[in-house]
This record gives C-alpha cells, sequence and structure tokens, in this order.
C-alpha cells in the first residue's frame, strides 16, 4: 500500500447532487504512453479485474508530514477535492465497486480507506461508509474486506470499538523511533506525533489485536537501519512495509545510488539473521520469494500488474499515488464513478501499463538479468520527464543491489 498526511481543518460535510459539480480533472498526458492500449487488445492482451479499490474518503490530514506524496510534490489536485467524500458519491462508487464484482464473477473484494488521514470521519462516518459498501458488494455476491491507513494519532478506544464492530483491520504509518518519526511526521505546528503514535498504537496491539494489519514505514536513509527496526517491533506488528520514498528521474530521492539498497540489505541480515522469524518484511519476503522463483504478489515486484484503483473524494478516478510526484493531475484518469464503470478504467493507458507485464518496460529492463525479480520496480519511479514511464526504476541501482545481497546470502546459507 502508500503515506498519510498534511493540510487544513476537517469543513462540514454537505450533501452532493449524483452529478459531479464540475467536470472531471483530466491528466495531464505523460509525454510518451508506457503502452498502446489497441495494440495490446490486438496482440491478444486482455486486462484482470480491479479487486482493490482505494477509496479518498478524507482528502486533508491532521499531520504535515514533509515527504508526503500528496501534498509535498508537484501534483495539486488535493485543493481542488472536498474535504470528504459525500453520500453521493460514496453510494455511486458502491454500486460501481458491485457492478465490477458481479460482471466477473468476483467473490471478494479488498477497500482501503485512505486520504488525507481517513480517521477523521469519526467513528460514526467510518461505520457509514463501511456499511454502505458492504452491502453493496453483498447484493453481488461479493465479500468486501476493509483496511484502513491512518497515520495512528486517532485510534481512541471509540474509534477502535467502531472499527472491531465492522470489522476493519488498522494499518499504521510511524517512521521509527521517535528521532526518526517525528524529524519527518509532525502536526501542523511543527510538533512531533510520536507519542499519541505510539499510544494508538500500543491500544491497537494489546486491546485490538485482531485488527493490526501491520506498519508502514518509509525508508530515511539517514537513520540507522537496524535500530528503526528493532524499535518498530515494539508493538508486536504482524507485518512491516517499508516504502521507498517516492521519486523519479527528475526528482531523484537523497543519497547516492545503492544508498537505500545498502539501508535495506543492513534490515534484511538483522530480519534474516533472527532466531525466529519476528514478523513479516514485506518488500523482503517478497523478494526472497521472487528470487527462488516465486510469483510476488505485489506490483512492483516481479513482473506482476496492479489491480487496485484510487477513487477520490469526488469521485473521480486515479491511478497510484506515486504518481503525484510527476506533474500537476499525472495520476489522474479523466473518468469518474458517475460516467465510468470499472471496466472503462481497465482500458486506459496508465492502468493498462501496470498491467502490461513486459511490454511496458524500458529495454534496458528487458535486458536485465534480475527483470523477473525487480519487474521494472514501482511505476511512478519510472518517471522521466519529457519522456513518459518507460524508463528504468530511479532505484534500479537499489534494487540490484539489495537482489545480489539476497542472492549471496542464500548461496551462503546454502553452504552452512
Amino acid at each position: 500500500m502508500t503515506t498519510n498526511t498534511p493540510a487544513g481543518r476537517r469543513a462540514p460535510e454537505r450533501p452532493r447532487t449524483p452529478e459531479l459539480p464540475r467536470a472531471p480533472e483530466r491528466p495531464r498526458a505523460p509525454e510518451r504512453p508506457a503502452v498502446d492500449v489497441a495494440a495490446l487488445l490486438a496482440d491478444g492482451w486482455r486486462p484482470a479485474p480491479l479487486r482493490q479499490f482505494v477509496l479518498k474518503v478524507r482528502s486533508r490530514c491532521n499531520l504535515a508530514c514533509d515527504y508526503c506524496v500528496i501534498y509535498e510534490h508537484g501534483d495539486h489536485t488535493w485543493r481542488r477535492q472536498p474535504h470528504a467524500m459525500g453520500p453521493a458519491v460514496l453510494a455511486r462508487t458502491a454500486e460501481r465497486i458491485a457492478e465490477h464484482a458481479a460482471r466477473h464473477g468476483l467473490g471478494r473484494v479488498r477497500i482501503v480507506l485512505h486520504g488525507g488521514e481517513p480517521l477523521l470521519a469519526g467513528p460514526g462516518g467510518v461505520a457509514g461508509i463501511v456499511r454502505t459498501v458492504r452491502e453493496a458488494a453483498a447484493e453481488a455476491g461479493a465479500e468486501a474486506e476493509f483496511t484502513v491507513q491512518t497515520n495512528g494519532t486517532l485510534l481512541t478506544p471509540r474509534m477502535l470499538d467502531a472499527l472491531a464492530e465492522h470489522r476493519v483491520r488498522v494499518g499504521v504509518s510511524v517512521d521509527g523511533d521517535r528521532a526518526a518519526h517525528d524529524a519527518h511526521r509532525r502536526t501542523r505546528a511543527g510538533r512531533g506525533s510520536y507519542d499519541r503514535v505510539q499510544a494508538g498504537l500500543h491500544l491497537l496491539a494489546d486491546s485490538y489485536p485482531q485488527l493490526y494489519a501491520g506498519l508502514l514505514c518509509t525508508v530515511d536513509v539517514e537513520r540507522d537501519p537496524v535500530a528503526v527496526y528493532e524499535s518498530l517491533l515494539a508493538t508486536r506488528p504482524p507485518l512491516i512495509d517499508f516504502l521507498l520514498p517516492h521519486g523519479h528521474w527528475g526528482a531523484p530521492p537523497s543519497g547516492p545510488p545503492g544508498a537505500h539498497g545498502r539501508w535495506l540489505a543492513a534490515v534484511f541480515d538483522r530480519w534474516a539473521g533472527a532466531p525466529g522469524k519476528e514478523t513479516s518484511v514485506r518488500i523482503l519476503d517478497e523478494l526472497l520469494h521472487t528470487v527462488l522463483g516465486g510469483r510476488s504478489r505485489l506490483d512492483w515486484v516481479g513482473v506482476t500488474g496492479t489491480v487496485s484503483v484510487f477513487v477520490e473524494a469526488d469521485g473521480s478516478l486515479h491511478q497510484n499515488d506515486t504518481l503525484r510526484t510527476g506533474a500537476d493531475g499525472a495520476s489522474a484518469s479523466g473518468l469518474d464513478v458517475f460516467r465510468n464503470s470499472f471496466d472503462e478504467v481497465l482500458l486506459h493507458p496508465g492502468f493498462a501499463a501496470r498491467q502490461a507485464g513486459e511490454r511496458a518496460l524500458a529495454e534496458e529492463c528487458l535486458g536485465c538479468p534480475e527483470l523477473s525479480v525487480c519487474g521494472g520496480g514501482e511505476y511512478g519511479h519510472r518517471y522521466r520527464p519529457g519522456a513518459g514511464y518507460r524508463w528504468p526504476t530511479v532505484y534500479c541501482a537499489d534494487l540490484l543491489l539489495l537482489i545480489g545481497h539476497i542472492r549471496r546470502w542464500l548461496a551462503r546459507a546454502a553452504e552452512r
């Protein structure tokens, strides 16, 4: 999954009419499309149905994280969004999810409540969102499984009671110990959020362990990787998802090439060297599995395809938030839940590129011996201004270093 963060105060919700009050935002098209959808279809390619629906139920946040992909990069579409997903947008989104599930015979769909900070909706608001979508999906014969991705500051007993009642699992963004976390994840007044996040996390882990989905941590190469990893173990997370800072060839990550790969390699040594498995580390588990010949479950490890879509608060449909590091509107599709089905989303060039496998990759990637493991990396990290997305990931050196490190570890393990 992605990050949670900044902006203004929560505005009062207003009922919305069934029509979008303005034309949907049109993306500024990439300079060079990664794929030709007509050519893909003529070649026999067919898209897989969507299975994950990320609902931006709140477009604002109560934190102001300095690296936030929503508010701190080149995309400013959040400014043009209503603060909350209104009843008409929610109802139509639920209908579209049910329609897609019925059309493709999906027995289960995954719903991620996102933002901004989704828990600004309050316990009653979250309950209403879940009921609306779950009931619509059930009428189509599909079970809707819910997760909320939160910054953790609003995990009160009342909120967690509501999440438990409606079977909503909880993923929390936290960046390590106090110093690592508060260096980036601060309030709008500039104060650290660590204490509030930890209070919510301990309440979640101790009193509602059945809801605990895991932690999301953005890599900061200035911090000690082992210290960060060990600090995250304090609340016994079932999973840790280390996120590479979002960037591309026009806005590369800080540090020299390979710095993030070395950071993750140090975490790998600590994680793999433990007497027993302490937790799942998603990127390491998936890379290890793929190096051994398996198929990755992530769309940025291995040659796999994405099956998710982002629904903004106004009902407009977007690609993954990682594209927001590029031009304003780069993640937008020009489609919306009022006028377009999710089947139409599948044939949008940006979505098709994320399902087209090797057909959407750069020539350099096609000749790489680690293609089956790396898969070209995260789609948004491939962007080169003036040329589009058909380039190797800006983290190419890092992924090759990390994959090589894992291969050498496996070779030594086999000799023991």
